[in-house]
């Protein structure tokens, strides 16, 4: 840490992302990424845009709001494109949150809400899951200040109902929900549609999990005009341009690949059922994951030990030291066939210890 630092700055813990090692070739399932690659819609339009990366990009993406206001029925006013949805996130925090309008969130989810309050100089208040890690709304009926909310929730991949989060909006209107959906496309239902009957809510999607596009950063934000308009003023009084021209052309292809997309989804949803059988057989017990990640443990070995010995055997995964998760090991649902590699590479494991 410099000596310019401010004393704000010097006391952040800044969000740890999931390793990227490049020490030797892993079947790698410890960030969420999606074991397909974009659609070729996208990729071909990435070829063609690449010639024009001496012009600045459409900083409104007009024609993939477009695409994506007449995809989910929303106008195009309802919208604001970020790079990545932590971008979209952070900008909530800038924009609804101050010293009287604290962050409240749960004690168990997303990382980077800590690290947004922080870094934007806000209060939070973190509420304890309940013992099975799921989300009680009755504990936040008397909390005024911006909810954050990730549903399914992040490690846990626990869905929230719909019916539920409807209750939360109406508990108090003049209370701002913003629901963090990056993990809705593998089995919940999305609370877009509520938008247009609450102004309280904003929610946020991310093209990194469901649409393959992880490396291209690419969020979305729904919500009132009135609310998109104050981010908006965020997005302009920061980088205007934040979105370049290939990732805006990938979002239209893969806007377009929708039979693609379903199918890569449903994919997903079936590896993940076969891994959870396989764990099952073998002892592991797990949340019910409406992701595309499998939160695990198994009383033979704690989960850290159970991380360094995959990781020993060239697979990746994803450990929290955490208290109440430490035993807890959080698995990407990759193709079939990694799957089946990391079913038998924990066999092996549980074999040895024997």
């Amino acid at each position: 840490m410099s000596s310019f630092a401010n004393e704000r700055i010097s006391k952040i813990s800044p969000y740890v992302p999931g390793e990227q090692p490049k020490d030797k070739k892993y079947i790698k399932l410890n960030t969420n990424e999606s074991p397909f690659p974009p659609s070729q819609s996208a990729i071909e339009k990435i070829k063609m845009e690449s010639e024009r990366l001496m012009l600045y990009p459409d900083p409104d993406a007009s024609e993939l709001v477009l695409k994506i206001a007449d995809y989910y029925g929303v106008d195009k006013n309802c919208i604001i494109l970020s790079n990545g949805s932590d971008e979209v996130l952070n900008f909530a925090f800038a924009a609804f949150c101050d010293e009287s309008t604290p962050a409240i969130f749960p004690d168990i989810t997303y990382g980077f809400y800590k690290v947004f309050a922080d870094i934007n100089g806000v209060p939070c208040k973190e509420i304890p899951l309940r013992d099975d890690f799921t989300i009680s709304i009755e504990d936040y009926t008397d909390e005024n200040g911006v909810l954050f909310i990730a549903n399914p929730n992040a490690p846990t991949g626990i869905l929230l109902p719909l019916e539920m989060i409807e209750k939360l909006l109406m508990q108090n209107q003049n209370r701002l929900c913003v629901i963090d959906e990056a993990y809705i496309d593998f089995g919940g239902e999305s609370c877009v549609p509520l938008i247009e009957k609450y102004d309280n809510l904003l929610v946020t999607q991310t093209f990194s999990k469901s649409r393959s596009m992880a490396g291209a950063r690419l969020g979305v934000g729904f919500a009132s005009p009135k609310i998109i308009s104050d981010l908006v003023k965020v997005k302009y009084s920061t980088n205007p341009y934040n979105i370049n021209r290939m990732t805006i052309v990938a979002g239209i292809g893969s806007m377009e690949d929708d039979d693609y997309f379903k199918s890569n989804c449903r994919k997903i949803i079936e590896a993940r059922a076969f891994t959870e059988s396989s764990l099952a057989e073998m002892g592991f017990s797990f949340t019910s994951s409406y992701t595309n990640f499998v939160f695990c443990k198994t009383p033979i070995i704690n989960g850290k030990e159970l991380y360094s010995r995959l990781k020993d055997k060239g697979i990746l995964v994803r450990h929290f030291d955490k208290a109440r998760i430490s035993d807890y090991i959080r698995v990407t649902v990759g193709s079939l066939e990694e799957m089946k590699i990391f079913i038998n590479t924990v066999k092996t494991i549980l074999e040895e210890l024997q």
